[in-house]
C-alpha cells in the first residue's frame, strides 16, 4: 500500500568518494607547464574569451531573459568582489551592476566556485540579468540536488538559462534518486530551461579498474560542458576534462549518431570492458577552462582551471542567444539543448586534439578526434554561428 506513493528511498547506497589524487596532480603539473610554455590565451579573462568565442553583443536588459547559477556546499559570493571583478576585467562591454536575484543562503565568506561561476556567467552573458540560486544542506554528504530541483519545479518565473558546476561520481549515488532527478530535469527542458553541467576534473575516471562516469553531467536531458585548454594558439581538449559512457541512462536518440561514428573510427580507444559504449555519451560541448582569474574575498585568485570554468562561459553565451530570440524576435527560450548542439555540429569549433586521463599504465581515457569525442563532446561555442543557427532553427529568416 506505501509503495504507490515512494519515489524513491535514499541514504542506502553511499560509498566514500575517493580521488586518485597524487595521479591527477602529476598529470596536471606536466599539463600546466606545456601550456605556461605555448599558451597564447594564458590569464584567461571575460575580454579573451569573448574574443574567442566571437562574442560582439550583450544581453538587452530585459527581465524576460534571465540566467542563474546554482550553488551548494556553503559555496557563497560577496557582491563586492563581484565589483572588483568588472572593474578589472569586465571594461569595454556593458553589464548588468550587481545580481538581480539571490534564492537561499549566501552569507560569511565568499568561495572560489561561486565567485567564478558569478562572475563569468555575467562577463560572457553580459547584461542579463542574473540570479544566483544557492541550496544549504547536503544529501548523503553530497550536493542536494533533488531538493534543488523540485524547488525550481515549484517556482512560477524560472531562468531560461543554469549553469552548474557540481556533479558526484554515478556509483556513490543511488540509481532511483538520479532516475528522480533525470525526470526533474526533463520537465524544466519542457519548461524552456536549458541546464548546463560542468563534467567534471578527473578525466574518464578510475576506479577499480573501470571508466567512472560523473552524474548529473551524465544525465542525458543536461547539457554536460567539457574543457579545453590553448597549445601553441589552438584548442584541445583538456586532460582533466570529465567524459564518457553512463553506467545509468541509455544513449538518446539525438546523440546515437555521433557516438557510433566516434566509437567506430577513433584509435586508441580503452579497453571495452572498462566502459558502457551503450550508456549516454557525455560531454555534449565544451570550453576553454584553464587559468581563469576570479576575484574572491578581495583578492585577485590567477590560474584556475577546471569545466567549472566552462560551464558558466558556455551558459553566458546561450543567454545571449536566449536574448536576441526573446526580446527580438519574440520567440521561446533554446530550452534543452542536446538535439540542437547535435544537429547543427558546424556552429561549434571541433576540437581534434587533446586526450583526458583514464585507466592503465599511460592512464589515458578517450581522446579528441572529429565530430564528437568523449572529452571535447561537439566542440567549444561559436556565438555567431549559434546564434544564425538557432535563429533558422526557429523560423526567423
Amino acid at each position: 500500500s506505501v509503495a504507490a506513493h515512494v519515489d524513491f528511498v535514499g541514504g542506502l547506497h553511499r560509498f566514500p568518494n575517493l580521488h586518485q589524487l597524487t595521479r591527477a596532480l602529476k598529470h596536471f603539473k606536466k599539463n600546466r607547464a606545456l601550456r605556461q610554455s605555448n599558451s597564447s590565451l594564458l590569464g584567461a579573462n571575460p575580454k579573451t574569451l569573448r574574443s574567442l568565442y566571437k562574442v560582439d553583443k550583450v544581453g538587452s536588459g530585459s527581465s524576460e531573459n534571465i540566467q542563474a547559477v546554482a550553488q551548494f556546499l556553503n559555496q557563497h559570493y560577496k557582491p563586492s568582489d563581484l565589483q572588483i571583478f568588472f572593474k578589472h576585467f569586465a571594461q569595454g562591454f556593458t553589464h548588468q551592476q550587481s545580481v538581480a536575484k539571490v534564492i537561499g543562503p549566501n552569507e560569511g565568506l565568499a568561495g572560489i566556485e561561486a565567485s567564478l561561476d558569478i562572475q563569468y556567467i555575467m562577463a560572457l552573458g553580459a547584461n542579463i540579468p542574473t540570479w544566483f540560486w544557492s541550496t544549504g544542506g547536503h544529501h548523503e554528504g553530497q550536493e542536494p540536488f533533488l531538493e534543488w530541483i523540485t524547488g525550481i519545479a515549484n517556482t512560477s518565473t524560472i531562468p531560461w538559462v543554469m549553469s552548474v558546476s557540481y556533479g558526484d561520481n554515478e556509483d556513490s549515488l543511488s540509481t532511483s534518486y538520479m532516475q528522480r532527478i533525470n525526470e526533474e530535469f526533463q520537465k524544466q527542458g519542457v519548461r524552456g530551461m536549458s541546464i548546463l553541467f560542468a563534467s567534471g576534473d578527473d578525466g574518464a575516471g578510475c576506479h577499480k579498474g573501470n571508466l567512472r562516469p560523473n552524474f548529473p553531467a551524465s544525465s542525458p536531458y543536461v547539457t554536460a560542458v567539457g574543457a579545453t585548454q590553448d597549445i601553441a594558439g589552438k584548442e584541445q581538449g583538456a586532460g582533466f576534462s570529465s567524459g564518457g559512457f553512463s553506467n545509468v541512462f541509455g544513449q538518446e536518440s539525438y546523440q546515437t549518431s555521433a557516438v557510433k561514428e566516434y566509437l567506430s573510427t577513433a584509435q586508441d580507444l580503452p579497453p571495452p570492458k572498462e566502459y558502457n559504449q551503450s550508456g549516454r555519451a557525455y560531454p555534449d560541448v565544451s570550453a576553454y577552462g584553464v587559468d581563469f582569474e576570479v576575484v574572491s574575498n578581495g583578492s585577485v585568485e590567477p590560474g584556475i582551471d577546471g569545466t567549472s570554468c566552462a560551464s558558466p562561459t558556455f551558459a553566458g553565451i546561450i543567454a545571449l542567444i536566449n536574448d536576441a530570440l526573446i526580446t527580438q524576435h519574440k520567440k521561446k527560450p533554446m530550452g534543452f539543448l542536446n538535439p540542437f548542439l547535435y544537429q547543427h555540429g558546424a556552429a561549434v569549433n571541433d576540437i581534434t586534439k587533446g586526450c583526458n586521463m583514464g585507466c592503465g599504465f599511460e592512464m589515458r581515457g578517450f581522446c579528441a578526434e572529429k565530430g564528437w569525442d568523449p572529452i571535447t563532446g561537439m566542440g567549444t561555442p561559436n556565438y555567431e554561428e549559434l546564434l544564425a543557427a538557432a535563429l533558422s532553427a526557429k523560423g526567423v529568416q
